[in-house]
Order: structure tokens, then C-alpha cells, then sequence
């Protein structure tokens, strides 16, 4: 799961959220190092004609390309968001590429929402509290957000 609860202090109930990374940044070197090498393979039967130097342009913005939208992959899922429950405030910080935002409100008028087909997505899930509904965990899937919903509003009561 995209998700832990982090071990619970006396003060404090913590919870962190992060998209689901399919592959690693490690994995990201093995696979252009493998689109290179398949690449370089039949060039190398045109080594020394003009040929060559036709292709080689298409063949460097195509790996340029492929690294591009990786890289631009692994920086959209660079986020992370932080709920910290405790016995008089709920507070919600989501970490993203735009920058940090941050929600708070009374955990005793704090709600967990479930929209099983009337929001965006099946399942979504938000925190009503005060004049502001938040979204939480927006890149977890649909399984996901119903087994949040019932840890979290276990987690609600044990802070109230």
C-alpha cells in the first residue's frame, strides 16, 4: 500500500500517503540503458556510411525523448501527504512540485467522507471539518480509499 502509519506517540497519531512508483529510479537507468544498447545494435552495421549520420539525429531525440518523460514521471509523483491526528487538531500537509499546502481542523468535527459514485472517481474520499471538505490520497486507488476510510475513522476516535 501507498500508505503507513507511522508508530504512535502519546501526542500524536501520524499518517503518511504517496503515489504508487512502478518504477524505481534505478530501474529508469537499466531501461535506457537497455533502449541504447538495442538501439546501437543494428547501427552498427552502418558505421562508416552517411547513412548513419541521417539517423543518428532521430535516434538521439528519441532517447531523448524517452528520458524526458521519465524523468518528468518521477517528478509529478514526488509527493507526499502528511496527516497528524491529536487529541485538538487534525491537521492535513500535502508536499507537492507547487509546493505545501495545509488543512486543519477540530478532530471532534472532523468527518471522513466516502463518495462510492457521486465524486470524480469511484471511491473518493475526503475530510469535512469546518467550512473546507479536503481530498485525501487522490492517487490511491479505488481498494484503496474504502480500507482508508475505515483505518482512519478507527484512528479519529481513538484521538477524540
Amino acid at each position: 500500500m501507498p500508505y503507513e502509519w507511522l508508530p504512535p506517540t502519546p501526542e500524536e497519531t501520524r499518517l503518511h500517503l504517496w503515489p504508487y512508483r512502478s518504477l524505481p529510479r534505478r530501474g529508469m537507468v537499466w531501461f535506457l540503458s537497455a533502449t541504447i544498447i538495442l538501439i546501437a545494435l543494428p547501427l552498427l552495421a552502418l558505421i562508416g556510411t552517411l547513412a548513419l549520420w541521417g539517423l543518428l539525429p532521430f535516434l538521439l531525440a528519441a532517447i531523448a525523448g524517452i528520458w524526458w518523460a521519465l524523468n518528468r514521471s518521477f517528478r509529478d509523483g514526488e509527493v507526499l501527504e502528511d496527516l497528524a491526528l491529536t487529541a485538538t487538531e487534525v491537521t492535513l500537509t500535502h508536499h507537492g512540485r507547487k509546493g505545501t499546502q495545509t488543512w486543519t481542523a477540530n478532530p471532534h468535527w472532523v468527518r471522513v467522507i466516502l463518495y462510492p459514485k457521486s465524486g470524480p472517481v469511484p471511491n473518493y474520499l475526503t475530510l469535512q471539518g469546518g467550512e473546507r471538505e479536503v481530498e485525501l490520497g487522490a492517487f490511491l486507488s479505488s481498494e484503496e480509499r474504502v480500507k482508508l476510510r475505515a483505518e482512519l475513522q478507527e484512528a479519529l476516535a481513538a484521538r477524540r
